[in-house]
């Protein structure tokens, strides 16, 4: 099961999430709209000629793994190492985040709001149809929230996790993830996550509750730059 989560990306697209997918070949990507990730068949090999289809020039797309040199027609515009983390704890012995609110559409342009405010990875407006998110919020306002992104045989990912900075500390994120971890183990799925490797205080935190890292991985985001090939 843990080897899936080797090439989750790829593994998500083309099992439960197949629906939310575009592409051919050996490229997949979330459709328009979601998150904006690639997967391929092989990262260490991408093939980037299946992708060009699906992707708009100048759009960028987040990747993993690969670490070759960016192809004619492509531009490599960021890279940074990310970490991949995997429940190994008991379950969470208590109910929290009960009174967080479940996420739905109509709260889409809020989340992808306080995404592009605190960058938690890749969102669109509509990540948050990609499995169950909740949120807190201060009146009418989304303060914090936490989701599911990908998922993979019994792997099931949580993503999103992030607090408006004007209410940090108020263990928001912590209970929200708490509370999908107990509903992800009642389904007998394998939760994990992913954090960049510089963030230490998310890794810390993450850590003492219960995940444990798997792997480290580099995470790139490329372009297209030609019209066709």
């Amino acid at each position: 099961m843990k080897s899936l989560l080797d090439n989750i990306i790829w593994h998500s697209l083309t099992d439960h999430q197949r629906h939310f997918a575009v592409g051919s070949g050996g490229a997949r990507r979330y459709a328009q709209g979601f998150s904006p990730i690639v997967g391929f068949a092989d990262p260490d090999n991408p093939c980037f000629d299946d992708l060009v289809p699906h992707l708009a020039v100048g759009e960028h797309v987040y990747c993993e793994r690969w670490k070759g040199r960016a192809p004619t027609g492509w531009q490599l515009v960021e890279e940074r190492l990310m970490r991949k983390l995997i429940w190994e704890a008991p379950a969470p012995d208590h109910a929290v985040g009960t009174d967080a609110q479940p996420l739905r559409a109509e709260h889409a342009p809020q989340a992808l709001a306080l995404a592009e405010l605190t960058q938690p990875g890749p969102f669109g407006l509509r990540t948050i149809e990609l499995g169950e998110y909740y949120g807190y919020f201060v009146g009418e306002r989304l303060v914090a929230m936490a989701g599911e992104r990908m998922h993979a045989g019994r792997l099931r990912e949580i993503s999103g996790v992030c607090t408006h900075p004007d209410f940090l500390g108020r263990g928001y994120a912590r209970e929200l993830m708490l509370k999908l971890l107990r509903i992800q183990l009642r389904r007998g799925q394998l939760p994990f996550l992913h954090v960049m490797s510089d963030n230490h205080r998310a890794l810390s935190l993450y850590r003492r509750m219960g995940f444990s890292d798997y792997r480290e991985v580099v995470v790139r985001v490329i372009c297209r730059t030609d019209l066709a090939r």
